[in-house]
């Protein structure tokens, strides 16, 4: 009725009575004319409470108003139809919905916590105000153990059941040693059988020999054996598979470097016969008509490049993965480097090993001299952080160079050989001068990484290293040993992995594989890279470039496989 007298109600202006006067022709008479309210019968009704008219409309999802609006305004219903599509929770601040904030301190929320976590039950915060112990009300969780211990927490003292062992006696404090002597806090329980030995009484138990501990697989010293793969060691010239071939169209006798080379393209040849991953590949030297190939299976394989291209001989002589393999410059010779802790010197043509060498360390890299007056001796980076120097024919530890601070990783001869370089795990660079142990180069930047892999470039002057934040950083190779910095060749990633890197035979491409099984080709001058493509399913974790073949490369991966490619 309210909103009905408000439109019923007449204007200011009607409840006025107007007269006028008029005048006739017949004389001047006057007259007063009374007008009557004007009622409207069908007057504008609003639906709204006119107290509306006033209030300041919010969405349910504002959570900021800049303005003080009542409570009362401010709880009203949400007005209007609902939407029957919509999958979105009102206020949703989690993944799965929305989470009403309660007040809570931290304390009592972690007391909680705890108390669920050892016991099984806790408070309800949706109904703490009236936690009165009844089943399903105030409790989550076991809520019979929650009454049964009234509702106890970490931090009240709870019935101790009644199986629980009881505490010994502390004893007497002034009594040190013998009976009722002073245990203190370290006294145990009733029961309790520690401290006292268990177990068959000594001497019941057989101990075996050393002998009968090795494994029957273990290959000692001077038990080393070889396996040739062919119907005979020799043709019917009487030469073995050390003759360089020269019935090709290639001179394998040449000079490396003359020819301009070229990226290859596929793969021409596959050779598979290790069962676990290839670690290294060595091109017989100058000729390259042979690859020596080391694995983690303890073997050691040679195979043929041009003729029938299938493995030539086995060596057997190691009890665990070989690490490294070098040859002499004559190739009549190579080293074996083990996690076995052995260093074995080898034939190649017949596969007889001639001596074995040891520090007790694990050797990671074994690099000959390649002076041809030194070719007895050879250099050996170990894990103990030594490089140690050893005479082939005595056998003996000639030198040993000891300033490393982690374990040897790489051998690089430099400056005619009357120096070599040395990295290692500390994430350090040292140059050295051969059969001096004194360090005439020290090279630590803290942006430094472990560099595990070194190559020289076939012009002698620069070293180009693996850097494990995934790049190849190149050093001067002359007497200051200088980064180049702006000789940076990255995009790959072999982070964890001493990825073998190497350059084509006339200088103008380097190349490194990768951890996941790509080969990454860049140009020398402007550190471009030019190509990359899949080569195999594991760590490709070395590549060899044929010195006389203009395209040719070889590489080993973790998947056992050794390919050539064209």
């Amino acid at each position: 009725m309210d909103l009905l007298s408000t439109e019923y109600d007449s204007s200011s202006d009607e409840d006025s009575t107007k007269i006028s006067t008029k005048r006739t022709g017949l004389g001047s008479a006057n007259s007063q004319l009374v007008k009557r309210p004007k009622i409207d019968l069908a007057p504008k009704v609003s639906l709204e409470d006119p107290r509306l008219s006033n209030s300041i409309l919010i969405k349910p999802t504002d959570t900021q108003i800049n303005v003080n609006i009542p409570y009362d305004d401010m709880m009203r219903p949400v007005a209007g139809p609902a939407n029957p599509y919509s999958t979105k929770v009102m206020n949703q601040n989690v993944l799965t919905g929305h989470v009403e904030e309660q007040v809570y301190s931290e304390a009592s929320f972690k007391t909680q916590q705890r108390t669920f976590t050892s016991f099984g039950y806790a408070l309800d915060p949706s109904l703490i105000t009236s936690a009165d112990g009844v089943v399903g009300k105030g409790y989550v969780g076991d809520v019979e153990k929650a009454i049964a211990m009234n509702g106890a927490t970490i931090y009240d003292p709870t019935p101790k059941p009644a199986n629980m062992p009881k505490r010994l006696p502390k004893g007497d404090s002034a009594i040190l040693e013998g009976e009722n002597a002073y245990q203190g806090p370290w006294v145990g329980y009733e029961g309790e059988n520690i401290g006292n030995p268990v177990g068959p009484p000594e001497g019941a138990i057989s101990t075996k020999t050393e002998t009968e501990t090795k494994s029957k697989k273990e290959i000692e010293s001077g038990m080393e054996r070889t396996i040739f793969h062919g119907k005979s060691e020799y043709d019917y010239q009487g030469r073995t598979y050390m003759h360089v071939p020269m019935d090709l169209d290639v001179n394998l006798l040449g000079e490396a470097g003359t020819q301009e080379c070229f990226i290859p393209k596929r793969c021409i040849h596959t050779w598979s016969g290790h069962n676990k991953g290839v670690t290294a590949i060595r091109f017989f030297p100058r000729s390259a008509h042979l690859i020596l190939s080391s694995s983690m299976d303890t073997k050691v394989k040679i195979w043929d490049v041009y003729d029938d291209r299938r493995c030539l001989r086995t060596y057997i002589g190691h009890n665990k993965a070989v690490r490294d393999i070098t040859f002499t410059n004559d190739g009549k010779r190579f080293l074996t480097a083990s996690y076995d802790k052995y260093i074995k010197l080898w034939d190649t043509e017949t596969g007889q090993c001639i001596k074995s060498f040891t520090t007790g360390k694990i050797p990671y890299v074994v690099k000959f001299n390649p002076d041809e007056d030194k070719q007895h001796i050879f250099l050996a980076g170990c894990s103990d952080k030594k490089i140690v120097q050893f005479d082939a024919n005595t056998g003996e530890v000639t030198q040993e160079y000891d300033q490393h601070l982690g374990a040897v990783n790489t051998i690089t001869f430099v400056d005619e050989n009357r120096r070599f370089v040395t990295t290692s795990d500390d994430k350090t660079l040292r140059a050295w001068e051969f059969d001096i142990p004194v360090v005439i180069k020290y090279i630590a930047e803290p942006h430094m990484h472990s560099m595990p892999a070194v190559t020289l470039h076939p012009n002698k002057k620069w070293l180009a290293c693996q850097s494990l934040d995934n790049q190849i950083v190149i050093y001067g190779a002359k007497d200051r040993f200088r980064i180049h910095r702006k000789k940076r060749f990255t995009g790959h990633l072999i982070a964890g992995y001493a990825c073998q890197v190497n350059f084509s035979p006339d200088g103008r491409f380097i190349m490194s594989g990768d951890s996941e099984g790509n080969i990454w080709f860049w140009d020398w001058k402007s550190c471009k890279m030019l190509k990359k493509f899949k080569a195999h399913d594991n760590v490709v974790i070395g590549c060899e470039w044929h010195p006389h073949e203009t395209s040719k490369v070889a590489t080993c991966s973790w998947d056992g496989l050794i390919k050539l490619w064209d």
